[in-house]
């Protein structure tokens, strides 16, 4: 292992070890994911690049393989967001039943935009998801990955209200 070791806490780094134990020794690379969602989890939902830069040494690969997984899935987060993940499908099934009228209200709701954390840090709108698989219960979003289907913007307002309040 090289020194990149140490910037992760020993549970992290039995958590990666497991991991990277389940692929062959020369494919490390099959381990990227799984280890940013670890290492994502314990960074308040997001990477940065010293983290990236650490798991790419760990792993003993190039920060480039790391960088292209943590950019191409909508799963990481390469800057600070706030504690609750909003995500509003907006596919054509949901486009169809309103769901631009659902980013909108939310957006005014919560004074952000697609893509901003409020200042509290309580709620984050992801980008747009192209979708969230509950066509049939169109428009519909996810918080923290639960589904809240059927949307209507005094649901939207209660779903709000009831995580603000937790």
């Amino acid at each position: 292992m090289t020194d990149s070791k140490h910037i992760f806490s020993e549970n992290m780094s039995k958590e990666i070890d497991l991991i990277r134990s389940k692929f062959p020794k020369d494919k490390s690379k099959s381990a990227i994911i799984e280890s940013l969602l670890i290492i994502q989890h314990d960074n308040n939902g997001f990477l940065n690049d010293e983290l990236i830069t650490s798991l790419a040494n760990y792993l003993s690969i190039q920060k480039i393989d790391v960088y292209e997984v943590a950019t191409f899935y909508s799963m990481f987060n390469l800057k600070p967001i706030g504690k609750n993940i909003i995500s509003v499908c907006t596919n054509i099934s949901c486009m169809l039943r309103n769901s631009d009228g659902i980013v909108s209200h939310i957006e005014k709701r919560l004074k952000i935009k697609i893509g901003e954390s409020t200042k509290d840090n309580k709620f984050y709108l992801k980008d747009e998801m192209e979708c969230l698989a509950a066509c049939n219960g169109a428009p519909m979003m996810q918080v923290n990955h639960i589904n809240y289907e059927n949307l209507t913007t005094e649901k939207v307002d209660k779903i709000l209200d009831e995580i603000a309040n937790d």
